[in-house]
């Protein structure tokens, strides 16, 4: 008798569970910031009656409080390569490209995540994965000493590859299989504290660039944080500073809006952790990598309504940069040129700015077969449009989240040209695109939306800008 395979989404939720708990076991700091948030959002709920309502028609309110993502750094095309199949195993797929390097950090990135929405709305746990580029460590000696260093390690212990491989061949894994793929995968985010490399070796790389040495001098790709969502980030903001855990100066991303769109960020930065360095001698010392990240998601842009973000985000940086003894001339410089952005779902979705889920309302009007007018179904409430939840990131937020936690090391000019095609030989497949998947999701929702109430689409005018 053929076994039943667990659910990639199961697995996810099962891994991003036990995930968690190690995290906040490893990082104290961590859970007391879980508990602030906890504060935050119940007295969001509180004070606005209608947020719950919309949160449960948007299936978002039963994951108030669950992690909504991690991030990682590996050193080695092949430890890529085989993080793929292993979020595979738990219907996680890389979407998206960032390229870091213009903010001074020497990785590229992609995504693994859940791509269709259900997936999502089980579980939508995913991971930021860096991939560190060692021509631009500066120094040969160096660049030739870190790629022997990574070439030593394993960060895949047998069993978990022999699962992967067992998932593979069988297209799922068993349910005892699947809890023995959890416990095993953990070990290659687990933090052991002891480096691979001795005291000196560890300092000329973290002088090199304190990112550098998070990622050579190490065992394996330890998740480096966790992100906590929020329902009021400027309240969870000042609480993080009220209570002590030394938030960055800034929140990350747009500013503080009534429609949110795309992503906010922000994070207590990294806590001192104890590490014994290799060698003859008991040498010990601190390595700093690890946080806690909150964020606030909002939605989806379209590539015309992203052109519009990318370009006031550049002109504020250009006239007040986020220095830590100007924030406040930033954030008003932000928030002055955001005046520029339409800050309703109506203008949005009528400017062509967001990408939009539809689905027939409670109203069924009266229509004429054949090709409708989706504005009219709209007015008469007989089809309603809901934002689509923004599900990636940021390469200018998450270049400042990384920086913030890398000290003034993390900070440097790197002159390197983006070099997709050479993650997508690492990763071994092409990444995904973020912009094509939302598209393909208002399309069809539209389409669904539409043959329900017995009219056909005129999709070319009204989705998948």
């Amino acid at each position: 008798m053929t076994e039943t395979h667990v659910s990639a989404d199961t697995i996810r939720s099962i891994f991003s569970a036990a995930m968690t708990q190690m995290y906040r076991d490893e990082v104290p700091r961590y859970l007391e910031m879980a508990r602030i948030v906890g504060e935050i959002d119940g007295e969001a709920l509180a004070r606005d009656p209608a947020l719950e309502a919309r949160l449960r028609r948007s299936g978002a309110f039963d994951l108030i409080g669950v992690e909504r993502h991690g991030a990682i750094r590996v050193g080695r095309p092949e430890e890529l390569t085989g993080l793929r199949r292993l979020f595979a195993v738990m219907g996680m797929y890389p979407v998206g490209y960032y390229d870091l390097t213009p903010a001074g950090v020497p990785v590229h990135s992609t995504c693994f995540r859940p791509v269709e929405t259900a997936s999502i709305r089980r579980c939508p746990f995913r991971i930021f994965t860096s991939l560190l580029r060692p021509e631009l460590i500066e120094g040969e000696d160096l660049r030739r000493e870190a790629q022997e260093i990574l070439a030593r390690r394993r960060i895949f212990t047998p069993r978990c590859l022999h699962l992967i491989e067992l998932f593979e061949a069988n297209g799922g894994l068993g349910e005892a299989q699947a809890i023995d793929f959890v416990h095993e995968a953990l070990h290659t985010f687990r933090w052991r504290g002891e480096a691979t490399v001795t005291a000196g070796v560890y300092e000329a790389y973290r002088k090199a660039h304190p990112l550098v040495a998070d990622v050579v001098c190490f065992h394996g790709p330890h998740i480096n944080h966790l992100t906590l969502p929020t329902l009021d980030m400027d309240a969870a903001q000042a609480a993080l500073a009220e209570h002590g855990l030394d938030p960055k100066s800034i929140v990350e991303g747009p500013p503080q809006r009534q429609f949110p769109i795309l992503l906010r960020q922000t994070s207590f930065k990294a806590v001192a952790e104890p590490v014994r360095f290799a060698g003859r001698d008991d040498v010990r010392g601190e390595h700093r990598a690890r946080f806690g990240e909150i964020e606030q998601r909002g939605a989806a842009l379209t590539a015309k309504g992203r052109a519009l973000y990318d370009r006031l985000l550049a002109e504020t940086l250009a006239v007040a940069p986020p220095r830590e003894d100007a924030i406040a001339d930033y954030s008003a410089e932000l928030k002055r040129r955001f005046a520029d952005f339409p800050d309703d779902a109506a203008t949005l979705r009528a400017q062509g700015l967001a990408f939009f889920r539809y689905a027939p309302g409670e109203t069924r009007a009266k229509t004429n077969a054949g090709t409708c007018d989706v504005e009219a179904l709209l007015r008469d409430g007989a089809l309603v449009a809901e934002p689509i939840t923004y599900e990636d990131f940021l390469p200018v937020s998450a270049a400042g989240i990384f920086q913030s936690n890398l000290g003034e090391g993390g900070r440097r000019e790197l002159s390197a040209a983006s070099n997709r095609e050479a993650f997508e030989h690492a990763l071994g497949t092409k990444v995904a695109d973020a912009m094509a998947i939302y598209a393909h999701e208002e399309k069809s929702s539209l389409e669904r939306a539409l043959a329900t109430l017995g009219q056909r689409s005129p999709m070319a005018e009204n989705a998948g800008r």
